[in-house]
């Protein structure tokens, strides 16, 4: 049984996930829109892990005895005027993201929530990596500067992305 502070974090979890991944999709369109397939394929592909993260939560929520609600998802940005302004943001957002897991966890340890802890070792480790991943781009953008030649080269890597669904648990 999970204790109704833990339940109301991660609903509230499930929503931010649902957040990020509206705000991923937003960011693919945006890329759609500007002729940039490979940048709006590498956020494309970030919308759905997010959907996935969102469901994972959703699904141990459930398999704990708790409740899913399921909240209004708040508007997001829509237009980046920059591929670097976009993955400075992603940047921006992983971060917030981290910091919203590390709260979790420190609620579970509160809690005394050992199973949700162990879960949440998971979405610790998957943050890491997404705040490597967005700062690579980052550099490489920054290296890059506003070189066509360059932009067109990174789309055309970022293009090669596929998606990997999640094993099933």
């Amino acid at each position: 049984m999970i204790s109704k502070r833990m339940e109301q974090a991660l609903n509230e979890q499930i929503n931010a996930e649902l957040w990020s991944a509206y705000l991923y999709l937003s960011m693919s369109v945006n890329f759609s829109v500007k002729g940039q397939p490979g940048f709006a394929n590498w956020m494309s592909i970030q919308f759905k892990e997010e959907q996935d993260h969102a469901m994972k939560f959703l699904n141990y929520l459930l398999s704990r005895g708790g409740t899913p609600v399921l909240q209004p998802i708040a508007e997001v940005k829509t237009t980046w005027e920059t591929p670097l302004e976009a993955f400075e943001d992603t940047l921006a957002h992983e971060q917030k993201v981290t910091a919203m897991i590390n709260e979790l966890y420190s609620v579970a340890t509160e809690e005394k929530d050992y199973a949700t802890q162990s879960m949440l070792k998971w979405f610790i480790d998957e943050q890491v990596e997404e705040e490597e991943t967005a700062q690579g781009i980052i550099d490489a953008l920054n290296m890059i500067k506003d070189n066509g030649f360059g932009i067109y080269t990174l789309d055309k890597e970022l293009a090669s992305r596929t998606y990997v669904p999640p094993v099933a648990e």
